[in-house]
């Protein structure tokens, strides 16, 4: 019978080097993003110095790779172990299950940190390629957890919506968890199960469009100006990118401008990323506010702006910014625009609160509900990487309904 050969001292201290450079480095990029942390700041957590981290992995490059990799290695192996209940809604709760004892595990420093993957999209080429092949594979491991009866043409489209939601909201807890304590990770997880089997709506709430549709539909957008142009294209450029990645050369040839076109309308490029915030933040508060002022229950106001703002995201005066933007942001500008997120996210709570009240919405924790309700409307944003074919229309029954009625929903 063949013995596997110990690893000699040496092997075993670089594993356990190789380990820790992980951990730090995770621990930084989840922090400060990926272009904020450098590799000589995860050199200093782990007592080395900048040329040596290089012994372990040349290029920061490498680093995050390798960051994104482990994650998707934990995440897989929670999927398996999801995958092996019978049915789709026991595959969903224990996937969210294992992954919020994950986070505890994280929280409680038994076992290492996990890359958020807010910040996927700035790596460049060939080192983008390897990660989402990775996140594609993880992607097609979750959607297996929610087939019934196969994967056929016909359920594929809903099949892919529903899995990115899935996959998205669980993977969103990394941004909002901290608030908790480690001993209701469980009771959140149940939570959010139960919100993501069997929705929001109370016994007589139906799915259907109000007229409070159409007058958020009509809502005044932003102007169509040059510097609107401007603005729409570094939303997209930062969807896509980045905040680095959307530079001013890249923005510029996108309108088919010169750079010195560029400046005329604009100081410089941090103040048009500013701009893009205000302007998404603009126009959620301008939906918010006219839903909550509108005729009809709780539920018909939340399902209206939910549906009002994911339209908005495949319109002709999209797209709204990704909120997980922030992190990326010049120290000076980031704390002010992720407490505006937190904000506006929030608001969210009060249409879930009157719906109780009336109740069209069942009794749910409305801090979770909101958190839901807010990430994916964040997600739709990504939703044409999973269903190329997607508009204003079909996004709604694709992405927005099975929140409310429940992922696995006819």
């Amino acid at each position: 019978m063949d013995q596997q050969t110990p690893a000699s001292p040496m092997t075993q201290r670089y594993i356990k080097k190789r380990e820790a450079i992980l951990h730090a480095a995770a621990q930084l990029f989840n922090q400060h993003g990926v272009k904020g942390a450098t590799l000589s700041d995860v050199a200093g957590r782990v007592d080395l110095s900048t040329n040596s981290i290089t012994y372990y992995y040349k290029k920061k490059e490498d680093l995050v790779v390798a960051c994104f990799l482990r994650s998707i290695e934990v995440i897989n192996d929670i999927l398996a172990v999801a995958a092996e209940s019978s049915k789709p809604n026991e595959r969903v709760r224990q996937f969210i299950r294992l992954f919020f004892s994950r986070l505890r595990q994280i929280q409680a420093a038994e076992a290492p940190e996990m890359m958020n993957f807010r910040d996927v999209q700035v790596l460049g080429s060939p080192h983008a390629e390897v990660v989402f092949a990775a996140y594609t594979d993880m992607f097609r491991r979750a959607r297996r957890l929610l087939v019934i009866d196969g994967t056929t043409t016909e359920n594929r489209v809903s099949l892919n919506a529903r899995s990115h939601l899935l996959l998205t909201l669980t993977l969103a807890a990394m941004n909002w968890m901290s608030r908790y304590d480690q001993q209701d990770y469980e009771l959140v997880a149940a939570t959010m199960s139960d919100i993501m089997i069997d929705g929001l709506a109370s016994k007589t709430s139906r799915w259907r469009e109000t007229a409070l549709d159409e007058a958020l539909a009509q809502t005044p957008g932003v102007s169509d100006t040059t510097q609107d142009g401007f603005l729409r294209a570094a939303t997209a450029l930062i969807n896509e990118l980045g905040y680095c990645g959307a530079s001013v050369d890249r923005i510029s040839a996108r309108l088919n401008v010169t750079k010195g076109s560029f400046y005329h309308h604009n100081p410089n490029k941090e103040d048009l990323i500013s701009e893009c915030f205000e302007r998404t933040f603009s126009v959620t508060r301008r939906m918010q506010m006219m839903a909550r002022a509108g005729d009809g229950s709780g539920w018909d106001k939340l399902c209206a702006v939910s549906r009002g703002l994911v339209r908005f995201q495949f319109s002709e005066q999209a797209p709204l910014l990704r909120m997980s933007a922030w992190s990326e942001l010049p120290d000076d500008i980031r704390e002010s625009k992720l407490k505006t997120i937190n904000q506006i996210g929030q608001r969210f709570v009060f249409f879930l609160v009157d719906g109780m009240k009336d109740g069209s919405i069942r009794p749910v924790d409305q801090a979770v509900a909101a958190f839901q309700v807010s990430a994916m409307i964040n997600a739709a944003i990504v939703l044409d990487r999973w269903v190329p074919d997607v508009t204003a229309e079909n996004a709604v029954d694709l992405f927005v309904r099975p929140l409310f009625l429940g992922i696995l929903s006819a």
